[in-house]
């Protein structure tokens, strides 16, 4: 994810946070379909329960606090490379999808990561927003752990 130097508004941080989620709940849903592999499948249904979890959370929050999130630039990025990488996903098969299935995850939580420390975070004004998306920062940090453990068995080593 590509850093910008333009700032975001709470609704546009909102539509950052449901989008990733929903981006990596529909990776995983293809590792679900596409791998036989017990520990891709394990990690895909990890992926599945929390990220829907944080959805369900910043859903909660924002019709609690009445804000509507809204599409931009960040949003729309995340989706255009999300669709090219499942494209790039459901081209391929076996142990090349579970290897560039998990190294796509290992990416994208780094980047993920990234954009929420770097990024959202610090632009969020809304108290309770802002603790939403500090408390999701650990769970992004085991996700990645989690990833490279499984990344490991795919790299040949």
């Amino acid at each position: 994810m590509a850093q910008s130097s333009k700032s975001l508004a709470d609704p546009e941080i909102a539509s950052v946070a449901v989008v990733a989620n929903q981006i990596d709940i529909k990776a995983a849903q293809l590792a679900q379909q596409k791998s036989t592999d017990p520990s891709i499948l394990a990690f895909a249904k990890t992926m599945i329960n929390d990220h829907q979890s944080v959805i369900d959370q910043a859903s909660a929050l924002v019709k609690k606090l009445g804000v509507t999130p809204k599409d931009n630039y960040l949003s729309k990025q995340l989706s255009a490379q999300a669709e090219k990488t499942a494209k790039i996903l459901s081209s391929k098969s076996g142990k090349e999808f579970d290897k560039a299935y998990v190294d796509n995850e290992v990416a994208y939580h780094k980047a993920v990561i990234a954009a929420v420390n770097d990024k959202l975070i610090p632009e969020t004004q809304n108290k309770e927003l802002k603790e939403l998306l500090q408390s999701v920062a650990p769970v992004l940090k085991a996700h990645l752990e989690h990833a490279q453990m499984v990344q490991q068995k795919f790299s040949g080593k």
